[in-house]
């Protein structure tokens, strides 16, 4: 026995035009909700955008502390230890990219100040591109390599202090 699976464009037809589906168009996933973890993603995109903001002097500790995840994770990214990373985490990291990417880290302190030096000279040593010279459009590309080198970069203020929230997934509680 045989069983014929509806296409796609089949099962919109019929969802869109009869008012009952068919057994076979439920069995076939088309409807079915996904279930499982959800894929990964390419970490190309987000070491650029993370490497472009210790070039502007923000430590992967300050980064880490405004995207509300480990600094490890983000030392990780930094390093190029990390292959792939979360929807999630990739999300955040763009909006917090998209609003430090030409400010400089705040240099109040003394500690700060010296942070920034030491996310600076990594920058330098690693040769690492400031944000104004990455392709914006082809930053997410798996294997984009920009073709500019470390410039020292002064930025057009100072970037303000801000936590992003970062959606975590829900965990049951012992005993619940």
């Amino acid at each position: 026995m045989t069983i014929d699976i509806p296409s796609a464009d089949a099962t919109i037809h019929d969802l869109t035009t009869r008012r009952r589906v068919r057994r076979v168009t439920a069995v076939s996933g088309a409807m079915a909700p996904r279930t499982g973890p959800r894929p990964r993603l390419d970490a190309g995109g987000a070491q650029l955008r993370v490497r472009a903001l210790h070039v502007m002097g923000h430590s992967s500790a300050r980064i880490a502390r405004a995207l509300s995840v480990r600094q490890e994770t983000i030392a990780k990214l930094v390093r190029g230890d990390t292959r792939t990373i979360s929807p999630h985490l990739r999300d955040a990291i763009i909006a917090l990219y998209d609003t430090w990417w030409d400010k400089r880290a705040p240099e109040r302190t003394r500690a700060e100040r010296a942070a920034a030096a030491r996310a600076r000279q990594r920058a330098s040593a690693g040769n690492w591109c400031a944000g104004a010279a990455l392709d914006d459009y082809k930053l997410d590309t798996p294997g984009y390599r920009p073709r500019t080198p470390y410039r020292p970069a002064r930025g057009t203020g100072v970037a303000p202090d801000i936590r992003l929230p970062v959606r975590r997934p829900h965990r049951r509680r012992r005993g619940a």
